[in-house]
């Protein structure tokens, strides 16, 4: 299944780095850098909202979750925010999977597994070291979209959480699928993840990712970064 080590868990830094993966951090994270769109509709966002213009802010967030070519994360906060807000997606767009996170307890740490529409990812592993995969080629299509197709699968199954991200369990791991709804997940002992009929297929799909991160972060830079 997944590569095992016996090496100490990750540095408070490789967790910080495992919450930007959901599409859920606060909209004061996003409205640091205001020159460059959609971060600049963000703040505004944030401004209607401290003006109590709540309706305004709604017809911003509205606006980015309708501009194409954003990354799958950006697409997911919007649809968080609105959320927040009172607004549910339409129901043909209420189940669309943006991404998958696998969390894999690891030594009492995680290895995380993040995949997105936009074909980007990210591995993060339990000792501290991080591969960002930001799609500029199409060598790991293959590998994302086979993940995506078994977490569409399994999204149709389960239903959204309602509520802020629950915290994970010491010793256990999850499949996060990010959708418009919300993130849909399922949790337990990492055996039978592996061995579920509905769950089984996707982490079959994340590790093939995994390890082919890791052997494209090896050929390029002779070892993960």
């Amino acid at each position: 299944m997944w590569p095992w080590s016996k090496k100490k868990p990750p540095p408070a830094d490789g967790l910080k780095l495992r919450e930007t993966l959901f599409g859920d951090m606060p909209l004061s994270a996003l409205t640091a850098n205001t020159s460059a769109e959609p971060f600049a509709s963000f703040a505004r966002v944030a401004e209607r909202l401290e003006n109590d213009d709540r309706a305004g802010a709604i017809d911003v967030l509205r606006s980015i979750a309708e501009t194409p070519g954003l990354e799958s994360r950006l697409y997911l906060q919007a649809w968080c925010s609105l959320r927040k807000l009172g607004v549910e997606p339409p129901p043909e767009d209420a189940r669309r999977l943006f991404g998958v996170v696998i969390d894999v307890p690891m030594n009492g740490g995680l290895d995380v597994l993040a995949a997105y529409a936009d074909r980007r990812a990210r591995y993060l592993n339990f000792r501290g070291s991080a591969i960002l995969w930001e799609a500029p080629d199409a060598r790991l299509d293959g590998r994302i979209d086979a993940l995506l197709a078994e977490g569409r699968k399994l999204v149709a199954r389960v239903g959204a959480w309602r509520g802020e991200r629950p915290p994970l369990a010491a010793g256990r791991g999850r499949i996060s699928l990010l959708t418009p709804s919300g993130i849909h997940f399922g949790e337990g002992p990492l055996d039978a993840l592996a061995q579920d009929a509905m769950s089984g297929p996707v982490m079959q799909a994340a590790t093939q990712l995994m390890l082919a991160l890791v052997d494209m972060a090896k050929a390029s830079r002779g070892r993960p970064t």
